[in-house]
């Protein structure tokens, strides 16, 4: 299956827009439109950036397995420890715009440089995307996997809820 091309937004709209209608989506349906219109959002997302203190703008986008995409900023704060990640913003739009699984992950610097997440970051987009969460990286596309190589997870929990021992 290939997926449609996205469509540019509307002229009232300034939101990305994957499709008019919630469109399911794959990692197998990604194309080069798709990757553009990620990079598009993420570097909106960080335009919005708060960074007074490091003055280093971080944006991210994530297409969601419903066709919407969400994005973030890191949003810094002096008590640096309070600090919201992009990916962290982009998460809670992800609930706040009705929650789903992300299919695909992008993420800027303030030149458009793509930005490879840390490992806190590495392990909420896991928790959102799961194993087949493609990222966009430096070095290529690469499946969450990859990126985070057996993760702990929900799984995890849940199995240990069931009374089974947790392997570490």
């Amino acid at each position: 299956m290939t997926a449609p091309e996205p469509r540019a937004s509307a002229p009232e709209s300034t939101d990305p827009v994957w499709s008019e209608e919630p469109t399911p989506v794959s990692p197998e349906d990604l194309s080069e439109g798709t990757w553009e219109l990620l990079r598009a959002e993420a570097t909106r997302a960080m335009a919005s950036a708060y960074v007074p203190y490091s003055d280093y703008p971080v944006g991210a986008a994530g297409l969601v397995d419903d066709g919407r995409i969400v994005g973030g900023c890191n949003i810094e704060n002096a008590s640096f420890g309070m600090t919201l990640c992009a990916e962290c913003s982009l998460v809670s739009e992800l609930f706040m715009t009705g929650g789903g699984r992300l299919v695909a992950f992008d993420c800027v610097d303030g030149e458009g440089n793509t930005l490879v997440p840390c490992g806190r970051c590495r392990q909420l987009l896991f928790e959102h995307g799961g194993n087949d969460l493609l990222i966009n990286m430096p070095s290529g596309r690469a499946p969450m996997s990859v990126v985070l190589p057996e993760a702990f997870g929900p799984d995890h929990l849940a199995a240990a809820r069931d009374g089974h021992e947790a392997k570490h």
